[in-house]
This record gives C-alpha cells, sequence and structure tokens, in this order.
C-alpha cells in the first residue's frame, strides 16, 4: 500500500502541488527518495529517522521508497521532512492513514522531533486554500500563513508528538491567528532635515507618482537622510500589494516570526554587491534585493561604485515591473516593480559642485562628467527626476527646525496617490495604482496639456534631445505634480517643473 502526502514545490513565489507517495514494502532494509531531490532533499531520510526516534518511532527493517510527483520537477529545501515523516507515521500506523488527507504538509525536522520553521508558507498556504486543502506547518510560521484565508484549516505544531496528539484527539492544537509587526524605535521625519528644501519637494513628487529618483551632490549634503526618510511620507501597502510582498519575503525567508508589516519595503544594497545578490539568481533562483524591494524603494547609495554590468542589469526591470532568472532546467519570473532612489557625488573627490574649488583633473565640469559616465544613458534614462543637492551651510543648520514633517507631506501623498488610483480605476485598469506605471498611450491621454504646455514641451524636447522614453518620463511626472495640486488638466507650470529635473542630465551629456 502506498501512503500519499500533499506538500509543494516553489516556481518563484507559485507553489506548485507536490505529491509525496511512501510505500514500505518487504525486502532488505533501505531507505531511498527518488523524484529529483537536490542535497537537502536526501539528507531527509536522516532528519527523519533520527525525529522519529526521538518521538518513541522505530522505522521498520524494510524497503522504505518516497517518491516525490510529478518526477520531472527539481525538489529544492528541507520542506519535505515533515510530510515525508508523516506519511512514514501513518504507513506504519503511528497516526491514522486518513488523518493526512485534505491538508498540505511542510516542515524541517530537527533530530529531536521538533519542527523548524521554512521559507514560503505564505505561497504554501495560498495554494493549498486554492485547491480547499488546509495546513500543517511549523508553529512559527503559523502566524504567516493564517494571512492566507479566514477558513483555511491550519495545523501548527512545534513537534511530531503534538501532532501525532493533535490528530488522535488527546491534544487539540488551535488555530494561531493573523500577527502584525510592530515597529521599534523612532520613525525618521522630514522634519529632522535643514534646508534642501528642492530636495525636500523632489522626494515628494517622486513619493506621489512612484518615479525613480537621483540625487548628485557633495559628501554629507543629506543625500543618504532624504531617501532614508522617504517610506516616512509612502501610503501604506494596499492589500494587494500587501500580498504580493509578503509572498516574495516568504519565499526569501525573510518574514520573522510569522509577523507580516504593510509598510513598504525599503533596500539599501551594498555597492559590492553581485548581480545575483540585485536581480536574483544563485543556484535556486531565489529573489534578489530588486525583488524584495516590490512595491517599495531601492535606495543604491554611491551609484557608480556599483559594477556597470549590475548597474545596467537594472534596466529590463525597470521597463517591465518583473525580472526572469533563466536556467537550464526552469526559468523563473519574479515581480520586481519598485522606485529606484540612487545617490552619488559630482565627482570621485566629491567637490566639483563647490564655488571656487578648481579640480586637478580639468575643469569641474568635465571631471564630474567623466565620473557620472559610469552610469549608461539609457539607464539614467530611465530616471525621472535628477536633482542637485547642495551642501548644507552652517546658517542652515542653526536654524529651528522645519515646522512641516513627514505627516503633512504624506497626507500630500496620499490625496495624489488616491487621485491616481480612482483615475485608473475608473478606466478599467485596477492595477494601474501610479503614474510611474502608465505606458506611453495611456499617459497621452491622461496627461494632456494646453496649448501653452504643449509648445513649451515641444521647444525642450528639440534643445534636450529627449528621447521617445524621456518625453514620456516628463509627461508623467507633469501628470504627478498635477496631482499633487489637485488639478485635471496638465498646465504649462507642471510642464516646467518636470523639464528642470531633466535639466541636470543634459548639461552633464553636454560636457562629456
Amino acid at each position: 500500500m502506498v501512503q500519499r502526502v500533499s506538500t509543494v514545490a516553489f516556481e518563484g513565489i507559485e507553489a506548485r502541488a507536490v505529491d509525496v507517495q511512501v510505500q514500505v514494502a518487504p525486502g532488505l532494509p533501505a531507505f531511498n527518495i527518488v523524484g529529483l531531490p537536490d542535497k537537502a532533499v536526501s539528507e531527509a531520510k536522516e532528519r527523519v529517522r533520527a525525529a522519529l526516534i526521538a518521538s518513541g518511532l522505530a522505522l521498520p527493517a524494510r524497503r522504505i521508497t518516497i517518491n516525490l510527483a510529478p518526477a520531472d520537477l527539481p525538489k529544492e529545501g528541507s520542506h519535505y521532512d515533515l510530510p515525508i515523516a508523516l506519511g512514514l507515521m501513518a504507513a506504519i500506523g503511528a497516526m491514522p492513514q486518513d488523518a493526512l488527507s485534505g491538508f498540505t504538509v511542510l516542515g524541517e525536522l530537527g533530530l529531536d522531533g521538533s519542527i523548524a520553521a521554512v521559507a514560503g508558507v505564505l505561497p504554501a498556504a495560498i495554494g493549498a486554500n486554492a485547491r480547499a486543502q488546509g495546513l500543517i506547518c511549523p508553529q512559527a510560521c503559523g502566524p504567516e500563513a493564517a494571512w492566507a484565508s479566514p477558513e483555511i484549516e491550519i495545523v501548527a505544531a512545534q513537534s511530531l508528538i503534538q501532532l501525532a496528539n493533535h490528530f488522535k484527539g488527546t491534544q487539540v492544537l488551535s488555530r494561531p491567528q493573523p500577527k502584525i509587526c510592530e515597529f521599534d524605535g523612532v520613525p525618521l521625519d522630514l522634519a529632522d532635515i535643514k534646508g534642501q528644501e528642492s530636495a525636500k519637494r523632489a522626494l515628494e513628487v517622486a513619493a506621489a507618482g512612484g518615479h525613480n529618483l537621483l540625487m548628485v551632490g557633495p559628501p554629507g549634503a543629506g543625500k543618504s537622510m532624504l531617501a532614508a526618510r522617504l517610506p516616512s511620507i509612502l501610503p501604506p501597502l494596499a492589500p494587494a500589494e500587501l500580498l504580493e510582498v509578503s509572498m516574495i519575503a516568504s519565499v526569501a525567508g525573510v518574514i520573522e516570526g510569522g509577523a507580516l508589516t504593510n509598510k513598504r519595503p525599503f533596500r539599501c544594497p551594498h555597492h559590492s554587491a553581485s548581480m545575483p545578490a540585485l536581480v536574483g539568481g544563485g543556484v535556486r533562483a531565489r529573489p534578489g534585493e530588486i525583488s524584495l524591494a516590490h512595491n517599495g524603494v531601492l535606495f543604491l547609495d554611491e551609484m557608480p561604485e556599483f559594477s556597470a554590468q549590475v548597474l545596467d542589469s537594472l534596466r529590463q526591470p525597470l521597463e517591465t515591473g518583473e525580472v526572469a532568472i533563466a536556467r537550464a532546467n526552469h526559468r523563473i519570473t519574479y515581480p520586481a516593480r519598485f522606485m529606484l532612489v540612487a545617490a552619488m557625488n559630482p565627482c570621485r573627490c566629491g567637490r566639483a559642485s563647490d564655488p571656487g574649488f578648481a579640480c586637478k583633473r580639468g575643469p569641474n565640469l568635465r571631471c564630474a562628467a567623466e565620473y557620472q559616465s559610469k552610469i549608461s544613458g539609457p539607464l539614467l534614462d530611465r530616471i525621472d527626476l535628477h536633482i542637485e543637492v547642495p551642501a548644507v551651510t552652517a546658517a542652515d543648520l542653526i536654524l529651528p527646525p522645519p515646522s512641516e514633517g513627514s505627516r503633512e507631506v504624506a497626507a500630500r501623498v496620499a490625496r495624489a496617490r488616491d487621485i491616481q488610483a480612482e483615475r485608473y480605476a475608473s478606466r478599467g485598469l485596477p492595477h494601474i495604482r501610479s503614474n510611474a506605471q502608465a505606458d506611453g498611450p495611456l499617459l497621452e491621454e491622461v496627461a494632456q496639456a494646453d496649448a501653452s504646455g504643449m509648445a513649451l514641451l515641444r521647444d525642450a524636447a528639440d534643445s534636450m534631445h529627449l528621447s521617445a522614453r524621456g518625453y514620456h518620463r516628463v509627461l508623467r511626472v507633469a501628470r504627478t505634480l498635477a496631482d499633487l495640486d489637485g488639478t485635471s488638466k496638465v498646465g504649462r507650470v507642471h510642464l516646467a517643473e518636470a523639464l528642470s529635473y531633466r535639466a541636470l542630465t543634459d548639461e552633464v551629456r553636454r560636457a562629456a
């Protein structure tokens, strides 16, 4: 007789059903696992054997065969331990054979019979709920699984003994409750930054429309401080966005204690990060920093210090909102719609923009152009806002704190985001939540300017040599500026401000 237990294999953030088939047959004692297991799955037999012995059970001296079907799908990870162990327990009569029917099972076993947390519980729970099944998982992952649906049956246990007692009815485990991650510490606020009013304005515009932002300024000007306070003015995640972000975090194994958060992700990798670390990859094709920043912010400090190949790998995700990782035997797609916020010095020494400073390498503007040329033109063309962040003077530092902080700016950003969501929902496009996601034809429809504005845009496109992508990005920013003003029509003043955010790149291009 073959005992069957349901579990999952992960393809990106999707949980694909896997049938664990357990056979205990007469023959020479052996324990084999087949079905394209990786090293972690192959080692499961030793963990299962030790966990069963620690739980007071012994494997029979028979031929044990575990088949993970479908056999042509690669099986990776340690979450197959628990379904294999429960299948064996049912096969040898240690628990009712029909107890596991209607459940998806995943979990890693310790040698003492404990059940350790694993990655991917939330996608597994969502997949199980779609198949009208319950979920058996580690106790530490129970609160995470509870977010899948209020109706799904969840059994979250600490050990194999607890599970056996639960199905015998001697120790019934209660259903875990969804858990919210509590924020510890003092929240960052824009009121902490003195001066830099133009940079704060650009930060507000970027947050309101989901636009990419590049800040250029000398060391100590406050670029990193500005970027760190961007999450404080972003609206909380919508339910659909929260689900997407949490599924990626679950597959990556970065959810702590099963608690989810509605705060937008903020990822800031070091400039030594490799391409697989940034875009995703590795042997198991795990999500990278850009996917972990989905629906949030990816902050690249000292942008020219990143490898040119790594930076150029961002070009396709910035355009499509997803990243495809291809391997010899499979292809995985992860969501990657993020706000790119980058900071850099004007030149290697950082003083090219200082008044009265003369660089030894040549004219200041030329020196800055050579340093900034480490960033390719196509990548710069995908950044909507380019601003210069000047050094803060002592006169700015002795001023009292600004009266307006993150709360007031966040209220304006939220109003602008609501306007955008209503606009695109009324056109039957509920998946578009910000102007940054609008494509060319839609953008030309919602961002129509008056005659004087179009004349300005036409002249600027010729003088600044705007590409088709640059032209549409100017329209996106102008549409966001009009939303912040609460006007339905894009005016000349909005286009003028949007064009000013691309003037810095135009100057550097001419100098180069």
